[in-house]
């Protein structure tokens, strides 16, 4: 990867698609409902972007990616993608994929082996653990934390969703999902308990904005990634803290494919974030992050 050439690093995108066999019964409803919440047209109608079209959009407008799968099949009943498939796509696309990969956290030493065993025989650089979606708080030592010793172990990025999701939102019961496994707060004992582990806390965390920039402030290892909203949308708080203590800690993210880049990009401009502060949002901090 030439990140010199690259415009933006996107930290936060969805392989939502299977590699090698077709989708799972119920995940057209689930795609539906996202499509609906997100105002987007992709999954109403048809397939969603497989890697390998992630990788040919993200080529085109020279933005890096990061992509990952999301194991949630204890709590949705959805079988799982492939790490190792997803993984070996982005391979094949090294100039412009990376990839993480995800384990749901209640496998305990199984997940560590398959953590272990991801990174070092497939590459993979960090991990996505969706709170919400499978079901845990991420502070609960007996459900994740042999897990997250691997990932520590290994020296790779944890990423987690915190905040409402678009994941059930408007749908009956929510889909099952229970938004307070995601509140950002769970993460400060996390950085405390694994404090050279690099820990993002995705999206800004609505309705508890002012905690994802507390812990942020106060552990040098939490980061921020600005994916899953447009950033419109963004409380007026997140864009102060954006261009100032914690325009070092702020991360490009777009939740590609429920967000395009194109759409993020466009009212990113809009928000007044600072000319000097953009870079390192757009790429730099990423770029620190990842090792790049």
């Amino acid at each position: 990867m030439n990140v010199d050439d690259l415009i933006a690093i996107d930290i936060h995108t969805h392989a939502e698609e299977p590699c090698k066999h077709t989708r799972d019964d119920g995940y057209d409803e689930f795609q539906a409902g996202m499509a609906k919440y997100f105002k987007n047209p992709a999954g109403k109608d048809g397939m969603l972007p497989s890697v390998q079209q992630t990788a040919e959009y993200f080529r085109e407008r020279r933005i890096g990616a990061v992509i990952f799968p999301v194991d949630a099949e204890r709590e949705t009943g959805f079988r799982r993608y492939s790490n190792e498939e997803v993984a070996e796509i982005c391979a094949e696309n090294d100039d412009i994929l990376i990839p993480f990969a995800s384990v749901d956290p209640h496998k305990g030493r199984a997940g560590a082996r398959e953590v272990r065993r991801l990174v070092r025989d497939f590459g993979v650089k960090g991990f996505k653990f969706h709170p919400t979606m499978q079901g845990f708080f991420p502070n609960d030592r007996e459900a994740c934390y042999a897990v997250l010793e691997a990932c520590a172990e290994e020296g790779v990025i944890t990423l987690f969703h915190t905040g409402q999701t678009g994941v059930g939102s408007g749908m009956r019961g929510g889909m099952g999902m229970r938004l307070k496994y995601s509140n950002p707060m769970h993460l400060d004992d996390v950085a405390v308990d694994f404090p050279d582990m690099p820990i993002i806390a995705a999206h800004p965390s609505f309705p508890w904005t002012e905690e994802a920039l507390a812990v942020a402030q106060h552990k040098p290892n939490v980061y921020i990634d600005m994916s899953g909203w447009s950033p419109r949308y963004f409380p007026k708080i997140f864009v102060q803290y954006a261009n100032s203590i914690l325009k070092k800690k702020m991360l490009f993210g777009s939740d590609w494919p429920a967000i395009t880049p194109d759409r993020w990009l466009a009212d990113f401009e809009e928000i007044g974030i600072k000319e000097e502060v953009k870079p390192l949002i757009m790429k730099e901090n990423a770029r620190k992050l990842l090792g790049l």
